[in-house]
């Protein structure tokens, strides 16, 4: 890197109107070689013309939920990125967007800002995290692709998301050092003095032509449920604090600072369910109840659930006035833009209009700059993904696994229980049945017949979760799966079936729907949530309520990830460093062949009054 972020934070308050302000936060000068000519009339400044307002515009853009794409790249399928809808991903597309409105407006009225979610999600990034790490001491520690390009695209602030702490605090640092621009987090703090462990905001300075420049205050807010679902890595650590009480905190500490106008990058969605349940004290998706109650916000950028919003206005109740809030689609999808029309009179600034809009990548080419820079990085993963592990007798799809026991999920359920019986062999626990929870994550996943390369594996198992050993009983897991079946509708006998109608209700993701391999049951989705397991068995015979089973289940479910009943609770008896995508790699490498016969049981079923729904 050329440039490290230490060292733009020096540059930064060396050239800004003000240095570094109290808890963190930075004072920066727009860029002097994207400054517009001023108009003759604003080249006057404000002598003479105290009192008559003058009208200025500029634009905020945004994204969020990168999750490591900078290419239109499916490393899982090794091919450009393709969807039913036409969407393209990546920061290259959105490059070209950013460009497109800086060129429309002006460089010298924009700006760029993340809310999070960025160094998580492709094997670009999973590369550059544990393969060759830029979390190593030395002189060679490698560019991390997501840095080279938000570098080269002149972000000027990012908030963290929940994903930035799953491979750990160092990692997370290590990408921060690389950044020429401030990573903020006003509510990440340091356990052992809750003192803020990045910058909370950010303050830009834009000159608009008028006798004052405009300073934007940009508030960097993430996920209180870090604190639950990377417990492994920020425990003892890191505290993450409700986002409501810190915006509460800071928004007064950034206007008392300069700030004319106030824009709050948020990990957070707007306004839904938690899925931590009452394990936290502070909401999951806070972003609305903050527009509504913490006063001076202008607008928000929204992150975390990976949907579309164009525009959601939302009234203070303190102040009466409209909360601006956007979501750009993941991934580089989408691109938001908050438009701004500012009034400068008297000798200070006021906002007079925001709106928000979102610009589609799938209209633009990629910028050839962005996907120069990261070529190299690209040839080394795609390399990485198409390893050769082993073979597969039949193909195994996904597709019908949310709604019929399939062999796909199975083999997930099977490496995992094969790992925690190896693991527990010759223990106090080894004599325990050993069961194993898996969830559908990627509705796309395929293991084609004969080759199997590593992104197989890896697009089956597409999140960094490592594997533990928990011990419920007989009741318990009857409880767990009938949380779980909240995942579908309601669903009388004799209505009728459709397929994509049926999941998601409450709200529940894919991701958030678990089967429990080693058991059989049926699902009767003719009755309401909390009475629908029937038929419940373990090798043949009704399952005994006080029976003691050993569960494999993934990190984030056993910290409480999803909310499921019993399971954060239950005692520990084993945990892996490793994730599981790398024990199915090495599983597959071990057997050699992949053969349904060894591991499929076919298990469970959806039911209605008895009678199979497929």
């Amino acid at each position: 890197m050329s440039l490290n972020r230490r060292d733009f934070v020096a540059r930064s308050a060396a050239t800004a109107a003000g240095a570094a302000l109290a808890g963190g936060a930075v004072v920066a000068a727009a860029p002097a070689a994207a400054a517009a000519e001023p108009n003759t009339a604003a080249a006057k400044g404000d002598k003479g013309n105290k009192g008559k307002p003058r009208r200025q515009s500029f634009t905020v853009m945004g994204t969020t939920d990168l999750h490591g794409r900078v290419l239109n790249w499916d490393y899982f399928t090794d091919a450009e990125y393709v969807d039913k809808a036409h969407n393209a991903v990546g920061l290259a597309k959105i490059s070209t967007l950013a460009n497109q409105v800086r060129e429309e407006k002006g460089w010298d009225r924009c700006l760029l800002v993340d809310s999070g979610d960025i160094i998580q999600g492709t094997q670009l990034s999973y590369y550059f995290a544990r393969i060759e790490p830029i979390a190593t001491d030395g002189d060679n520690v490698p560019d991390h692709p997501m840095a080279v390009a938000m570098n080269l695209m002149e972000y000027d602030a990012a908030a963290l998301g929940n994903h930035e702490f799953n491979y750990g605090i160092p990692t997370t640092k290590a990408f921060e050092d690389q950044l020429e621009f401030p990573l903020l987090g006003a509510n990440a703090l340091h356990a052992k003095n809750e003192k803020p462990a990045f910058p909370p905001f950010v303050i830009k300075e834009l000159h608009l032509g008028e006798g004052k420049p405009l300073k934007v205050g940009i508030l960097g807010l993430t996920n209180p449920g870090i604190a639950i679902w990377d417990k492994a890595n920020v425990s003892g650590k890191m505290v993450f604090p409700g986002i409501v009480e810190t915006a509460a905190k800071y928004v007064p500490r950034m206007k008392a600072a300069g700030a004319d106008v106030i824009f709050v990058s948020a990990h957070s969605g707007i306004d839904e369910p938690t899925t931590y349940g009452d394990q936290l004290p502070w909401p999951e998706d806070a972003s609305g109840e903050m527009a509504a109650t913490v006063p001076d916000i202008d607008a928000v950028l929204v992150g975390h659930t990976h949907k579309e919003v164009p525009q959601r206005l939302i009234v203070n109740k303190k102040t009466g006035r409209t909360v601006v809030l956007s979501e750009p689609l993941c991934w580089g999808q989408r691109l938001s833009c908050f438009d701004f029309e500012v009034e400068f009179a008297d000798g200070a600034w006021k906002v007079v209009s925001v709106s928000s809009r979102v610009l589609n990548s799938n209209t633009v080419p990629e910028n050839p700059e962005i996907a120069n820079a990261i070529t190299e990085q690209h040839k080394k993963v795609v390399a990485y993904v198409n390893q050769n592990i082993g073979t597969s007798k039949i193909e195994l799809s996904i597709a019908d696994a949310r709604f019929k026991a399939t062999p796909i999920i199975d083999l997930i359920g099977k490496v995992q229980a094969d790992a925690v019986k190896d693991a527990l062999a010759g223990g106090q626990y080894a004599n325990l049945p050993v069961l194993a929870q898996a969830a559908p994550f990627n509705r796309t996943a395929l293991i084609p017949s004969g080759q199997v390369k590593l992104r197989d594996a890896a697009g089956l198992y597409i999140y960094e979760n490592t594997l533990e050993a928990r011990i419920l009983t007989g009741a318990q897991l009857k409880d767990y799966l009938e949380f779980s079946a909240k995942y579908y509708y309601q669903l009388a006998p004799g209505a009728a079936v459709d397929k994509d109608a049926m999941t998601g209700a409450e709200s529940t993701p894919d991701y958030n729907y678990d089967s429990v391999y080693g058991l059989s049951y049926d699902i009767d989705i003719a009755q309401p949530k909390g009475q629908r397991i029937l038929n419940l068995t373990f090798q043949g015979k009704p399952i005994d309520p006080a029976a003691q089973f050993v569960l494999a289940v993934n990190n984030y479910r056993a910290n409480g990830g999803g909310n499921f009943p019993h399971v954060a609770n239950a005692k520990l008896v084993w945990s892996n460093s490793d994730e599981i995508r790398n024990t199915m790699i090495a599983w597959v490498k071990a057997k050699g062949v992949i053969d349904p016969a060894d591991f499929f049981t076919n298990s469970w079923r959806l039911v209605r009054a008895g009678q199979p729904v497929f």
